[in-house]
């Protein structure tokens, strides 16, 4: 095994055949989101490779149709029902306050007597008032209240309103992995995120199931003794004194990437592990628009690109008046000389103009 066979594996495995937005959804488990958009959220940017003419906002206007949940894994983002189904439920509310179970309650009873409420509706109606958030702001008590109740499957996002979510009451679904084992669920957790991420160095397969804590607080003790038995069931190989891992039955050796070029969302399972990332592409890729701009060295929500099985580099889009403009910066200092490298350039600045709804190119 060669870290060259590892790079060429990781990108070919991640970039599967575009398929329906449904499918996608399913054979990812989790797509990160993010609410920044620079030119469009990172999950737009996840699924526009991998989903046969994926518009930008196609995820959240047809949401409600696909069988799929907003919820927390190892970040915030979606899941399928499958993965939701393995997480819940979520721990009990021992502790909240007897004030603030009282509240959820009649919460509860307002989004169930209604079917679906915006947060604006359940202010109106008990008038919580605010609350410290946890960057340090005031946010509603209301809107506190439901994200909690969200967290803890009481309630799922049936939709957004122009980014809002719009809550219903969970209703406990009826599925296979319902009968499983807490030890069970969580193995199955991590064939999920070993899924999605691999090939995966050890130290990042030991960072993503320490992060599953979020996902499922109510089995943190089943995460440590889990990693070990991942790591004696997965496949893996030791390159230049790193151990990595993945599916078993999946070869290495023998993944293809194409000539495709493309621009990857920061949080696009090939290029999110920066550790990874550093040791298959050789520099460091950063994401930077939450860094002062003064301390920015790729820009605010530099977007990786990617030709074959190399990162050469990174892009920042804008669209301003209905036009796309975009900046890149090199690796390497100079791009790829090969013209197939600059016709492939040009198709996936097309691309995004049609993902984005925009006027074609000059």
């Amino acid at each position: 095994m060669t870290l060259d066979a590892l790079r060429r594996f990781a990108v070919a495995r991640a970039l599967f055949p575009p398929t329906t937005l449904k499918r996608a959804v399913e054979r990812l488990g989790f797509v990160q989101a993010d609410p920044i958009r620079a030119p469009a959220r990172a999950q737009d940017l996840t699924l526009r490779h991998r989903v046969k003419g994926y518009r930008a906002g196609d995820l959240e206007r047809r949401y409600h149709a696909l069988g799929i949940e907003e919820d927390v894994f190892v970040n915030y983002g979606f899941v399928s029902r499958r993965v939701h189904a393995l997480m819940h439920p979520r721990g009990d509310r021992s502790g909240w306050t007897p004030t603030r179970k009282a509240r959820a309650a009649l919460v509860l009873e307002f989004v169930r007597e209604r079917g679906a409420v915006h947060p604006r509706q359940v202010d109106e109606h008990f008038a919580h008032g605010t609350v410290t958030n946890y960057w340090g702001g005031s946010s509603s008590a209301t809107t506190h209240l439901l994200e909690h109740m969200h967290y803890r499957g009481l309630l799922r996002v049936m939709r957004r309103e122009k980014g809002i979510r719009v809550y219903a009451v969970r209703e406990i679904a009826i599925l296979p992995e319902i009968t499983l084992t807490p030890r069970e669920r969580v193995d199955a957790l991590i064939d999920v995120v070993v899924n999605k991420y691999a090939p995966l160095p050890g130290k990042t397969l030991s960072f993503l199931v320490n992060r599953l804590r979020y996902g499922v607080p109510q089995w943190r003790r089943e995460l440590k003794p889990a990693l070990m038995r991942a790591k004696q069931r997965l496949a893996h190989a030791r390159v230049d004194s790193i151990d990595w891992y993945w599916p078993v039955g999946e070869d290495p050796q023998s993944a293809a990437p194409d000539d495709q070029v493309r621009l990857l969302a920061p949080f696009d399972p090939i290029v999110w592990d920066r550790r990874r990332f550093e040791l298959l592409w050789g520099w460091p890729y950063r994401f930077e628009a939450y860094t002062p701009v003064a301390k920015r060295k790729l820009g605010y929500y530099a977007l990786p690109l990617l030709w074959r099985d190399r990162v050469v580099g990174w892009g920042n889009l804008t669209v301003v008046d209905d036009a796309l403009t975009a900046n890149f910066g090199y690796a390497g200092a100079k791009p790829p000389r090969e013209l197939i490298f600059k016709r492939g350039l040009d198709a996936e600045l097309e691309s995004i103009r049609s993902f984005l709804r925009l006027q074609r190119g000059p």
